[in-house]
Order: C-alpha cells, then structure tokens, then sequence
C-alpha cells in the first residue's frame, strides 16, 4: 500500500534532524574548498516577507545546497539591516519604540525564512542596531575621518515639514513627500558627507573585473558618469566690485566653443550675486528662490519646459573675444561640473530648446561634410560685434519667462534661407565651421587644438570631471549609528577615542524628528554635554545620525567571526572573501553595490584587506507582479507565504517560487499555478514507493535518459536558469512515470537533482526510501557520461495538406529522401499519399517532413 505524501510530518522531522546535526553549520578551518553564497540581508520593517521577497532566498539557497554536493565547504549567512529609515518609519506607524519593533519583525521574518528550511548558518546572525556590531561600523567612519574622506558641509536637502525630517531622494514622489503626501522644502542644512569622488576612477576602471550582469555594471558606470574634456575660463565684469573675474565652465565638446553663444550658472552659484546687474537683481533672486525648492530630477528631467533669467551681464567667450549674455537656469545644477555651462545651442538639444525659448543666437560650428547647412545671416546686428556699452534688459514680468527682446544688441536668433538650415540641434560627428582656423578639423582633432590654443593663453586646461557626488552621510534621524565625533570650541571637530566605541544610541522615550533641522538626539542633554577627547574641556557630541547604508556596506565581512571583539572582522575574512556568488534585488544595482565597493576599497587602501572588490560574482533577481503590479502592501496585492506553506507545504512553495519564470526577469505570480507543482512532488512520491525495483535493470533508453537529466539540470543550474530545471525535472518524472518498473539509479538520481530544490522530499527519499546513510547533500552531485546524453533516434512528424498524419522513430540526421522511403512503408501514411502526385516537399531535419499533394 502506498505510504502518503504527508509532507507536514516530512518536514518538520527533517528540519528537527539537520538542527540536531548542525547540517548547516560552516566550519571556518575546513579542508574543503570554500564557497561563500550570500544574499543581501533584509530590512526587519513591515508584517513580514511575502512570496516576492522569498524568491530570491530560495535561489540562493538552491545554489549554495548545489555547490555543497559539488565537494565546496559553504558558508551561507543571514542578518538584518536594521538601523535606518525604513525601521524608523515602521515604528512610528505603529506607535511603537524603533528597537522594539524592530526586534519583532526580526522574530517574524527569522521565524519566516526557518519554516523555508534555508540552509543559513544561524550561529553567524547579526543585526546592525546591535552595539557589538557598530562599534566598527563608527570605527570605520573614525578611519576615514583621519584619511580626510569624512568632513561637513552645506547641503540643500529634501525637507518634509509634516513628517519634521529630511528625506532622501527616493522618498520624494511629484515634490511630495512618499509616507504623508505633503509638499517637501529644500533646506540648507550642514551634513556629514564622505569623499567617494576619490574613489570614483577605480570604481569605474575596476566594473572589468566582475562577474556581474552587464546592465548593472552599466548602471553603476552611468551613476559614475566620467565625462573627458577640458575646464575653459570665461570672464565677466564683477557687479560688486568692478573687477574682472573668472568663470571656469567644464565642457566635453570644446571643439564648439565658437558655436557658444551664453553662459548659463546654477541658482546655487557662488558668483551669482557679483554676476547680477543691479537692476536685474529682483528678479534673479526671485527665480533663484523659487529654483532651489525643486529636487535636482524636477530640474533636470528631459521634458521639462526650460525656465530662466537674464543676469543683465555679460561674459568673453575666450577664442572670439566676443560678449555673450550670462543667464541663470535651473537645468543648470552647482554640484555638477563648475555649476556653469557654455550653451552651444546649435549642437546640444537642451541649450538649443532654451534659445529658441528665449531669443537666443545659434550658430552652426558643426557639419557633416564641413558645409554650413544652407546660405546663413543673421536677422539684426551680428551678436559677435563686441558691445561698447554696459547692457540691460528690459523690466521681467516674472522670474521665470522673458518678455521679446527689443534692443538690437541684444543678441538675435539665427535665421536660415529658402533651404531650411538647422531646425534642430545637431549633436553627430563631423567637421569644424565657422570656427576661424579650425574650419575643416574633425571634432576629435578640433577639441585638442582649441583646448591647446586656449592652454598657451592659460585660459583652458584638460580635464576629467565625474557625474558622481559625494556621499551625504548623516540624518536628522534617530534610528541609527552615533557620529563618533564632538565638537570643541578649542579644538573643532575631534574624533572619540577608539576606547570609547561603541557611542551608544542613548534609549530615550521620545524619538519621532523634531522639526528644528536636528536629531532627536540634540535635545538630549546627557548625551549632548561631554568633554573633548583632546583637550578636556566641554564639548557637545554630534547628534546627526549615520544613514540606513552605513550598515550594510561591510556586514558581509563581519560573517566570518561574529564573535570577534578586537577587530571589525577575522583575519580569516582575506581567506574566505570576495563572495563568490551574491544574490539580491536590481533596485540595490547602484547605491548599495557602490557603497560596499568603496568601503571595501577604502580598507584595502589602509592595509585591513587583501582584496578591493566584495562580490566577485553578482546575481539580480527580477521582481515578482500580482495582478500587473509590483507585489506590495499598499497595492494590495501581497502573497503571504504563510498560508501557502501551510497548505502546499514547503517543498512546493519552494520549486514554484523558481517556477514562475526566468530569475533574473520580473514575473508575474498565478495563484492556480502552485496547484501544478503540488501534481509534480505527489507522482515523484508514487514513484519513488510504486515503481522502484532494485533488482530491475534499466533498458537502454532509461539508461540514457538518466545521463541527460543530469547532463540538462546541470547545465541549467550553472546558468541559473531555474525555471526550465523544474520543467527538465517534470518532464524526466513523467517519463520514469509510464514506465512499469524503475531502477534504483534512477530514482538516486531524480532523487539528488531533486533535493537543492526541495530539500525535505529530496532527505526523506535518500534515507528513507533508498535506505541511504547520512545527508542527502554530504552526497557527491552526479555525473553523466557524455556519449549516453547524444540523441541516436529522433521522432520526426509527417503531416500531409497541413495535416498531422503519423510520426516516424528515425536515426538522427536522416535524410529527407530517407524519411519519405520510410513514410511510404507506413500504412497509415501510405494511404494519404498513394498513387498522388506530391506538389510541394518541405523537411525540416530531425522534426517534421511536410507534403502538399
């Protein structure tokens, strides 16, 4: 009588049994090969994981089971990402203190991630809200204090005055606040900030080295954004003081310098207020205060409508010598490039829509073939004619808009003749015109020699500039790591003693933002008064707080020894990293993997690693959807796991999760499909207990059908395709399925490639079924013999008039004369075609021969 698939009893035995047996357990000191699987840990906030966060922990599990039984020694980690913004908000959602709400959905999720049977190594648990552990994550910012990488500055920032915080970027949605739906500030606040520009050539350079998908290395190169070209300097007359004064620009295309015809700055500025006539200046601060409210994407997207003002003054363009108007724009932002551009509208889109906007002159430095685009004049006085008198706009009538320009020295539009000319800016390769000189150089050449001819007159230099900022550092926030500093009317800003670590967070009853611009943590006063490390005199600590990454970007070094209490991680750390295989969302593509990339090369750099990169190898897992959308609460569309594993069980949830689609894809999660699934795991329990005969001897075609199960799992494992190793699997099972009786080879192997995926079935098989001693996964992964895998016979379709009338079992590679001798011994093909004459032949080798008669 077949025993039933009980898989509540299965489970819980076997998941008591690898407990007791510390089958997950990483010894450090092993012999074995090492292999360290890891997945980007979660944040503990919200209910709970659902189905879309458990996919990605299932994979990585598969894996690291998978390259057990290939003979590596796994280490296979998990903690939690606790500190920050997303546990902070959680608990004042709920009402509740942030240390104790974090505790609970660490509970919850731990509980969550256990009922999956994840082979983790508990023993190695950490949390980053957990003193022992940022002790070192402040050691690490006191290092890079003293390498001169941390230090303050003004920065506007994101301001919510309903939720009385700072917000990141991210977390502000159409200028609005994502939690509360209210209008977010920029405010000027000095923040803590971290020198990662340093590091951004080798960030950039070192992406050749990783075994990561392409689109993520482009996504980081993107965010890196190196841009080669060349710092020129304009000059302009000082509103203030009457003297001349510089304003370097930051170009890639000074090979159109001549085609320049305005500058723009940034509302941000420095040189604003000297830039401004002083009739114009009303109206430049007005657009000024108006432009630093919008976030840097509202004043940067592509289809924004271009906005501006006219300062009244005037800038030398360095190779014509000529006045072109300096304007202010907020497309234009401080903390990219100089926060000054040259406008070359007759070749940069964005610079030509702002002409067009406002009047301006265009001008045609660039061609393909080094023709002008049609015969070309211009429509007043040339704007090139050096201007003999201060000049002036007329009255704006708001900030943002200019009225038409009257003055006919005022530089006028470009216009064109019958044929047309420019209608757009043309940004392609070609030759220099108009341009002096250089008429007739390529833009390569032409970009060397007037960077060069500028360079003589110390007026230009080359250059590289990057799109990367430095890192803001701190929050105006509770939940997270103390800055280890105080400030010192004596000394200024002095580091804590190492001794001191860690700074405790002081538990205080009261930790919601307070609105003033400072943490919670000011109006502490116990915390606040201390006496400087130096001098010993009073001091006031810092009371902004470290950033929700600070954590994460070096918790994977600490897995090594958790224990450790001497050193932020073991020694052994320089044996056992990079990571070898690490598993995680796409959303981290860019901040995260760039954070913990430039902290591991920071202590590469001060001698406490061997290695500068932490992930050797990167997998990204696609999102999963549920009714079209991305699976979240506020949607509604969330999937707990809980009742699925409960009534399908663990085994099923597990291999459904990989089911659903290529990993790396997002997928769209079927509540009926799991139904499926379930089918599968019960017919290889039937067969297991039904069709197992020891003493049988396969036929040849099992035998062969055997050595290409593996050879297909294998190879699909190793290309992590997932999805199609559960429908190989299937496929294998059915076919074991019509057979009578089924040999123990085959059922040790089904049962093996079996296991990573569904590891309780897979145990209770081995020893139970097959009577085998120890571990399913102390097992060797299998091997197939290459000359068994080759199809020798192929099944190939005749079909006649469109029609399928029978299929042949042929030699592999017959001919298409073969097939057709062979289809007119067939009776039941025969009689289709008999006696006719055959219009039209197509064979397509090895699958079908179709006939038209």
């Amino acid at each position: 009588m077949l025993k039933e698939y009980n898989f509540k009893e299965i489970e819980s035995e076997w998941r008591v049994w690898w407990e007791q047996n510390g089958s997950n357990h990483t010894d450090i000191n092993s012999f074995k090969p090492k292999y360290y699987c890891l997945d980007m840990f979660p944040y503990p906030s919200g209910s709970g994981l659902h189905v879309g966060h458990l996919r990605g922990y299932t994979l990585s599990d598969v894996w690291a089971r998978y390259k057990k039984m290939q003979g590596h020694n796994i280490l296979h980690p998990m903690g939690w990402d606790a500190f920050g913004l997303p546990a902070e908000n959680d608990a004042i959602k709920k009402g509740v203190h942030p240390s104790k709400v974090t505790k609970d959905n660490i509970a919850v999720f731990k509980k969550q991630l256990r009922s999956l049977s994840t082979c983790y190594d508990w023993s190695r648990e950490i949390s980053t809200c957990e003193p022992d552990y940022y002790r070192w994550t402040q050691w690490i910012f006191l290092q890079m204090f003293k390498q001169g990488l941390a230090y303050q500055k003004e920065m506007p920032v994101n301001w919510c005055p309903s939720c009385k915080t700072g917000l990141a970027n991210e977390e502000v949605v159409n200028r609005e606040c994502e939690r509360c739906g209210t209008k977010v500030e920029r405010k000027q606040l000095k923040q803590w900030m971290l020198k990662i520009t340093q590091y951004a050539e080798r960030l950039l350079n070192d992406l050749s080295k990783l075994d990561w998908p392409e689109r993520v290395k482009e996504m980081q190169a993107s965010w890196i954004g190196k841009s080669i070209g060349a710092e020129i300097i304009f000059t302009s007359q000082s509103q203030i003081t009457g003297e001349t004064i510089t304003i370097p620009v930051f170009t890639t295309r000074a090979d159109t310098l001549f085609g320049a015809t305005y500058v723009v700055i940034a509302p941000e500025h420095p040189l604003v207020k000297e830039l401004t006539k002083p009739e114009s200046k009303s109206y430049v601060m007005e657009y000024i205060a108006s432009s630093i409210q919008k976030s840097d994407f509202e004043r940067t997207v592509g289809d924004k409508e271009k906005t501006g003002v006219f300062t009244g003054n005037y800038a030398v363009n360095p190779v014509t010598n000529k006045q072109i108007p300096i304007w202010v724009a907020d497309y234009v932002l401080i903390e990219y490039g100089t926060g000054a551009i040259m406008a070359v509208p007759g070749h940069d889109s964005r610079d030509f829509e702002f002409a067009q906007k406002f009047n301006l002159e265009i001008i045609e430095v660039i061609s393909p073939d080094g023709y002008p685009s049609s015969e070309t004049h211009l429509s007043l006085e040339s704007p090139c004619s050096p201007l003999t008198s201060p000049q002036t706009l007329p009255p704006l009538s708001s900030p943002q808009t200019l009225p038409p320009l009257s003055s006919p020295q005022i530089p006028s539009p470009l216009t064109r003749g019958d044929k047309g000319g420019l209608q757009s800016a043309y940004e392609g390769d070609g030759i220099l015109i108009n341009s002096d000189e250089f008429n007739g150089l390529t833009v390569e050449d032409g970009k060397k020699a007037i960077t060069k001819h500028l360079e003589i007159k110390k007026l230009a230099k080359f250059d590289i500039r990057y799109k990367l900022r430095d890192w803001v550092f701190s929050r105006q926030r509770y939940w997270g790591e103390p800055i280890p500093v105080v400030h010192c009317q004596k000394c200024g800003i002095v580091p804590l003693n190492e001794t001191d670590l860690p700074l405790l967070l002081p538990d205080v009853k009261k930790y919601e933002p307070t609105g003033t611009g400072e943490s919670p943590l000011a109006g502490i006063p116990d915390f606040v008064n201390t006496f400087c490390p130096k001098c010993n005199e009073p001091a006031k600590r810092e009371t902004n707080t470290m950033p929700q990454w600070a954590g994460s970007c070096w918790y994977f070094l600490r897995y090594i020894d958790t224990k450790i209490n001497t050193l932020p991680f073991s020694p052994k750390v320089n044996e056992w990293l990079p990571v070898d295989m690490y598993v995680g969302g796409i959303e981290h593509a860019v901040l995260h993997l760039l954070y913990s990339r430039f902290f591991v090369k920071f202590l590469y750099d001060i001698g406490a690693l061997t290695f500068d990169e932490p992930f050797n190898r990167l997998f990204t897992i696609g999102m999963v959807h549920r009714n079209g959308a991305k699976m979240s609460k506020s949607k509604g569309n969330v999937v707990s796991p809980d009742e699925l594993l409960e009534k399908y069980g663990v085994d099923t949830v597990r291999i459904y999760e990989l089911f659903i689609g290529p990993p790396e894809q997002d997928s769209e999660w079927d509540d009926n499909g799991i139904e499926g699934v379930s089918r599968f795991l019960k017919k290889v329990w039937r067969i297991a207990y039904e069709n197992l005969n020891e003493s049988f001897v396969p036929t040849p075609l099992m035998d062969k059908r055997r050595h290409q199960i593996i050879e297909r799992v294998t190879s699909r494992i190793e290309d992590f395709r997932f999805n199609t190793i559960v429908s190989a699997l299937m496929e294998y099972t059915n076919f074991l399925s019509e057979q009578k009786e089924v040999d123990k080879n085959s059922i040790e192997t089904l049962t093996l490639l079996l296991a990573p995926l569904a590891p309780h079935i897979g145990e209770e098989l081995w020893q139970k079924v097959l009577k085998k001693k120890n571990s399913v996964f102390d097992q060797k992964w299998q091997s197939f013999d290459k000359d068994k895998i080759i199809e020798q016979e192929v099944t190939i379709a005749i079909q006649i008039n469109g029609k399928l009338r029978g299929t042949l079992t042929l030699p592999l590679d017959s001919t298409e004369n073969e097939v057709m001798e062979q289809a007119m011994k067939e009776a039941n093909i025969e009689k289709y075609i008999i006696n006719k004459e055959i219009k039209k032949k197509i064979y397509v080798k090895n699958k079908i021969l179709s006939l038209s008669i």
